[in-house]
């Protein structure tokens, strides 16, 4: 784990590091960024972290994923005010604001937002929770509470997520006949 930081404070007896300020952590294909990184090693060895956002801006996370050889390379990045990675289970949280993102080849495939996201990178599931906006709430998504998603399969032609462009209508032609077969 290579991590940039302005300040470190490490606890040697409790395998606790916080990281502050414009903080880049990086682990193989993990890459997180944020104001704030908490780090807590447990006695087999897992990491576990907590990323936190500047106040008005959100945290960042971005993992390549494995993909069989000779499929296209898959990304999965995302967004939100904190993000909380386990180590063990390799499950991402993305909370308050979340956004998440899979690419495809450089291609944005699938997109997803609500408040609050789960992703396990191990069984490839996604959960979302919307929450119902409440009178007052600040918590809220902008979304008014509803999720979002726009999913692509996944066997779909790599590249460009393609929209058919229709053609162009026939022009239309003024008649007083109808025409077609007589009754």
């Amino acid at each position: 784990m290579n991590i940039e930081a302005d300040a470190l404070r490490h606890d040697e007896l409790q395998q606790i590091s916080v990281f502050t300020g414009r903080v880049v952590m990086t682990k193989g294909s993990i890459v997180l960024r944020g104001a704030r990184l908490d780090v807590r090693q447990d006695a087999e060895g897992y990491q576990s972290g907590v990323v936190t956002a500047e106040a008005g801006k959100r945290a960042f996370f971005r993992q390549k994923r494995d993909t069989p050889a000779g499929a296209p390379e898959e990304y999965v990045e995302g967004e939100s005010e904190t993000i909380e990675y386990d180590g063990r289970t390799d499950n991402v949280r993305f909370i308050r604001h979340a956004e998440l993102r899979r690419y495809r080849s450089a291609v944005v495939t699938d997109e997803l937002s609500g408040s609050t996201i789960v992703y396990n990178n191990l069984t490839d599931v996604f959960t979302v929770d919307g929450q119902k906006k409440t009178a007052g709430s600040a918590d809220s998504n902008s979304a008014g509470g509803r999720v979002r998603a726009v999913l692509f399969p996944k066997g779909s032609v790599v590249g460009a997520p393609t929209t058919s462009v229709p053609a162009p209508a026939p022009a239309l032609r003024p008649s007083n006949v109808l025409s077609g077969p007589a009754k």
